[in-house]
C-alpha cells in the first residue's frame, strides 16, 4: 500500500497548526469511532478509509481554496497530523478462542448458580434455549470477530482499514468553568476571617448540621448490625432482618434510605433451604455417577483376576497329570524288570534237568 508514495523518515514532532486542530475537531465529530481498551486505558479509534472519505466531502476539499482534493493528498495531510501526535496507529489483534472460552465459562457458571432452583422441566427448556442462543452466538462470532488493539511499530497513515487511536482530546467548555469556580472557592475559603459575622455564624451552624448528619449515619449503621445480630441469634439464624439495607451500598443518596427494611426467612421450607438441598442432591448424583463409572472397572479387574486364577489352576492340574503319568511309566518299567525275575523273588529261573551240564566238584564234566 506504500508503493504510490514514500513518507521517508518521520521528522521531529512539531506543534499542530490551527487548521490541523480544526480538522481534528471536525473528524472527532463526524467520523464514526469505536471505544475499546488500549494498554488498560479506555480509548476511541477510527479507521483510515472512513477518515479519508469524510475529509473528501468536507469544506477543506470542496471550498474555494481546498487544502487537498485527492485521496493521496488527504493521506499525506493525515500523515502529517499523525506526526504532530494528534492520533497514532494501532494494530488490530484478533482475540483468541481460549480467552473467549474463559469468559463464556464464567458466564455459564453464573447462569448455572442462578438457575439451580428451577425445576427439571424448566431446566430442559432453558438448556434448549441456551443451545439455540449458542448457535446464534457462534454465527454472529463468525460474522464479527473480537479484536484488541496493540501499538503498531510503523507509525504511518495509510488509506486502509487500520485503526488509529485518538490522542487529541479537547476539553469541553464546562471543564474550564468548573476549574475557575474551584479556584475562586478556595480563595474565598482562605478569606474566612474577613467574612461578615452573620455569614460566619451561618457556616458554623451548617458545619454542626453536617457533623450531626455524619454521626447519625454512623449510628444507623451500628444499629442495623445490632438488630440483625439479635434477630439472628434469637431465631437460630432462621430470620434475617436488615434495617435500611442499601445504607452502605454503592447507590445514590436517596436510594440509600429506601427500602426501610428487608426481611428474609431462611428456615426449613424456604427457598434457600430448597436450594441447598438441590445442591446436595446434585453432589450425591455426581458421586453416584462417578461410582457407577468406577464399578465396571472393578468388575473387569475381578474377571481378569479370576481368569488368571483359572489359568494358574489349569497349569497346576496339567503339571499334576504329567507327574502322575511319569510315575506310572516308572512303575511299568519296574514291573517289566520284576517279571523277568522269578516268582519267588530270586535271581534265577527253573529249567529242566537235561538243560543243565553235570558238575563234579566245582568244575563241570
Amino acid at each position: 500500500m506504500r508503493d504510490y508514495f514514500d513518507f521517508g523518515e518521520p521528522p521531529e514532532s512539531e506543534k499542530p497548526t490551527s487548521e490541523e486542530y480544526a480538522v481534528a475537531k471536525w473528524l472527532k465529530a463526524n467520523v464514526p469511532t469505536k471505544k475499546t481498551k488500549f494498554l488498560n486505558h479506555h480509548v476511541e479509534y477510527f479507521t483510515g478509509t472512513k477518515a479519508v472519505d469524510a475529509l473528501l466531502t468536507s469544506k477543506w476539499a470542496t471550498g474555494k481554496n481546498p487544502a487537498f482534493t485527492t485521496r493521496i493528498e488527504v493521506t499525506h495531510y493525515l500523515h502529517r497530523m499523525l506526526l504532530h501526535k494528534l492520533f497514532h496507529r494501532a494494530k488490530k489483534v484478533p482475540v483468541s478462542e481460549q480467552e473467549l472460552k474463559g469468559k463464556s465459562k464464567k458466564k455459564e457458571s453464573e447462569k448455572i448458580s442462578k438457575s439451580g432452583d428451577e425445576k427439571d422441566g424448566e431446566k430442559s427448556q432453558a438448556s434448549a434455549c441456551e443451545g439455540k442462543d449458542t448457535k446464534d452466538g457462534k454465527e454472529k462470532e463468525k460474522k464479527k470477530r473480537k479484536i484488541r488493539l496493540e501499538m503498531h511499530m510503523e507509525q504511518v497513515f495509510l488509506d486502509t482499514v487500520d485503526a488509529y487511536v485518538w490522542i487529541y482530546d479537547p476539553k469541553p467548555w464546562y471543564y474550564w468553568v468548573c476549574g475557575i469556580l474551584v479556584v475562586f472557592g478556595t480563595i474565598t475559603v482562605c478569606m474566612f476571617p474577613l467574612w461578615p459575622a452573620t455569614v460566619r455564624i451561618g457556616v458554623y451552624y451548617l458545619s454542626i448540621a453536617a457533623a450531626a448528619f455524619l454521626v447519625m449515619i454512623i449510628g444507623l449503621t451500628v444499629l442495623r448490625v445490632v438488630v440483625f445480630c439479635l434477630v439472628w441469634i434469637l431465631t437460630l439464624s432462621r430470620h434475617h432482618l436488615w434495617l435500611l439495607p442499601n445504607l452502605t451500598e454503592d447507590v445514590g443518596f436517596f436510594a440509600s434510605f429506601w427500602p426501610l427494611y428487608h426481611y428474609e426467612y431462611r428456615g426449613p421450607g424456604s427457598d434457600s433451604d430448597k436450594a441447598s438441598k438441590n445442591k446436595k442432591k446434585r453432589k450425591k448424583d455426581k458421586l453416584s455417577d462417578d461410582e457407577t463409572e468406577k464399578t465396571p472397572l472393578i468388575d473387569d479387574k475381578s474377571t481378569a483376576e479370576a481368569q488368571a486364577e483359572d489359568v494358574g489352576s489349569g497349569d497346576a492340574k496339567s503339571s499334576e497329570l504329567d507327574a502322575t503319568s511319569a510315575t506310572t511309566d516308572k512303575l511299568s518299567e519296574s514291573e517289566s524288570e520284576n517279571s523277568q525275575r522269578s516268582s519267588t523273588d530270586r535271581d534265577f529261573e527253573i529249567v529242566d534237568h537235561d538243560e543243565v551240564e553235570p558238575v563234579v566238584g566245582d568244575k563241570p564234566l
